[in-house]
């Protein structure tokens, strides 16, 4: 599982709707563990990065991988 960008996530959340709080609760890591990863003053733990990430796909984000393009984000299309 690759690491997700600042970007990224604030992307992802903006598509959800969420707030950082809300993030935050989905997956189990502190407010400010997501405050300060979406301010860039720090890397969030491996285990809490990952969370974060868990989090968002269980939501139904999908991470695009840099391709040339750049990387980014997308709301899964539900069925």
């Amino acid at each position: 599982m690759s690491q997700i960008s600042v970007e990224q996530c604030r992307g992802a959340r903006a598509m959800l709707g969420w707030s950082q709080a809300e993030l935050a609760v989905a997956a189990s890591v502190s407010r400010a563990t997501v405050v300060d990863f979406e301010r860039g003053s720090r890397v969030p733990h491996r285990n809490n990065l990952v969370a974060i990430r868990e989090a968002l796909e269980a939501a139904g984000i999908q991470f695009i991988p840099e391709n040339g393009g750049g990387a980014g984000v997308r709301l899964a299309k539900r069925h």
